[in-house]
């Protein structure tokens, strides 16, 4: 497949990703919980994984990517146009969001939707909710569902895995990951979804998402370095 088609697919996915997990967090939050969000956003990477999967591999997230290179699964030169990819579609999902409430929302404004699904740490005052975590656990939290996600990515998709199944199991990780940490960070987890909705929800948030890159990045590296070497054949 070539290179432009593989990003365009990478773009399309991660859209979907932000305008159906972060979409059912602003849209109906309210009604469905954290739980039905986190269920939201391991539909949205588990369809996707079908629909896109044979075309580039359905990372759509940054983390995923650099952890693919670290295990020396994804080619290492292709990593930056596909994480500008996953970035530009979740900003587009993202977009997509805030253009259904200002055409159909009067007096709009991103202040009434809570955060607009960013993710953040400390001050749950300040954020609205009850138990954001300060920034080392923040960071420690992101980092290990990172690294447990890249795993379970890893490991669905290996060779000697059941055919057919990873996206499957894939989503099933991701939602559970949201059950985890939906109060802890709001979850990240994937550094474009971050952004996309910090570039939205503004102040504090942008000023957050550093970590929101670091932490899902060095789990995901972490994972790809340490997959290999319980999976290979002695």
């Amino acid at each position: 497949m070539t290179l432009d088609r593989r990003l365009i697919a990478e773009g399309f996915g991660t859209c979907w990703l932000v305008l159906g997990g972060c979409g059912a967090a602003i849209f109906a939050g309210d009604k469905i919980g954290f739980e039905g969000v986190s269920l939201a956003f391991g539909l949205t990477v588990m369809t996707m994984a079908y629909a896109v999967g044979h075309i580039s591999g359905c990372h759509l997230n940054p983390a995923v990517t650099v952890g693919l290179v670290a295990a020396k699964k994804f080619d290492a030169k292709d990593a930056p146009l596909y994480i500008a990819a996953q970035v530009a579609g979740a900003l587009a999902g993202a977009l997509l969001i805030f253009a259904i409430l200002k055409l159909g929302v009067d007096d709009f404004s991103v202040d009434q939707t809570n955060g607009f699904a960013a993710n953040g740490v400390g001050a749950p005052a300040a954020k609205g909710h009850p138990a954001f975590l300060n920034v080392g656990g923040a960071f420690l939290v992101e980092m290990l569902l990172t690294f447990f996600f890249l795993f379970v990515i890893l490991g669905s998709t290996h060779e000697r895995a059941p055919a057919g199944f990873a996206p499957i199991a894939i989503g099933l990780c991701l939602t559970l990951i949201h059950l985890i940490s939906i109060p802890l960070t709001n979850t990240s987890v994937n550094p474009a979804r971050s952004t996309s909705q910090a570039l939205f929800a503004g102040g504090d948030y942008l000023k957050e998402l550093l970590l929101f890159w670091l932490a899902p990045v060095v789990g995901g590296a972490l994972a790809g370095l340490v997959y290999p070497t319980i999976a290979e054949k002695k």
